[in-house]
């Protein structure tokens, strides 16, 4: 089927921003005499938003006493280092292209920081419309419920018509489904295709020149 709208996942669908996740979770351990995690460890945390993969890496997680202190030093380290080694997967920009030549409507919709997640698409995607990460206002809930995505749709003046959701995790598989979108799942991120497909996984693709 083809689609004329398209609502990206951020972290390992359109961007590789592990090693930056890596080094400001073990920046903020370390500044708190916490034990620092492998990069395969921060791989398994991330999908639920900053605060929940600030939780898998501190010791008793938000029950620490220290942990809103080191959650506040990740958060300022990352807006300053967000951007030291993050790429986009090859083929994205080409893609975007593509699909932007065609007149498709393109959206992002993260559990990353609302100012993070803008910064890395003013920065790395021109292509794309509307970016909207942990939204601040009230009733807006995180993935998976379906809130940022139904923003998503709302700024972009379109329905769920025609419409699909590409992510690379269990996450995203939940929020299309919560959202009454398909999913294409990517084989390129942060989850393999077993998990995937033990998650619920329908359509996978292993580059994204197979979305057009």
């Amino acid at each position: 089927m083809k689609y004329d709208t398209y609502i990206f996942d951020l972290d390992g669908t359109l961007l590789d921003t592990l090693q930056d996740l890596a080094a400001s979770v073990n920046y903020a351990l370390r500044q708190h005499a916490m034990p620092e995690h492998s990069i395969d460890d921060i791989r398994r945390f991330v999908g639920n938003g900053v605060r929940k993969l600030m939780e898998r890496a501190v010791p008793d997680g938000a029950q620490n006493p220290l942990f809103e202190s080191a959650f506040a030093t990740f958060r300022q380290y990352y807006m300053q280092h967000s951007l030291d080694t993050t790429r986009p997967y090859d083929g994205i920009p080409e893609m975007l292209d593509e699909l932007k030549r065609r007149g498709c409507r393109i959206a992002v919709v993260s559990n990353k920081m609302m100012a993070a997640t803008q910064e890395l698409i003013a920065h790395f995607f021109p292509q794309i419309e509307v970016a909207i990460g942990e939204h601040e206002a009230e009733g807006i809930r995180k993935k998976p419920a379906p809130d940022t995505v139904r923003e998503a749709l709302r700024q972009l003046g379109v329905t769920t018509k025609n419409a699909v959701y590409v992510g690379d995790s269990d996450v995203d598989i939940e929020t299309a489904y919560n959202s009454g979108l398909p999913c294409i799942s990517v084989l390129w991120g942060f989850r393999d295709r077993d998990f995937l497909l033990s998650h619920g996984a329908t359509t996978l693709i292993s580059c994204p020149e197979e979305l057009l």
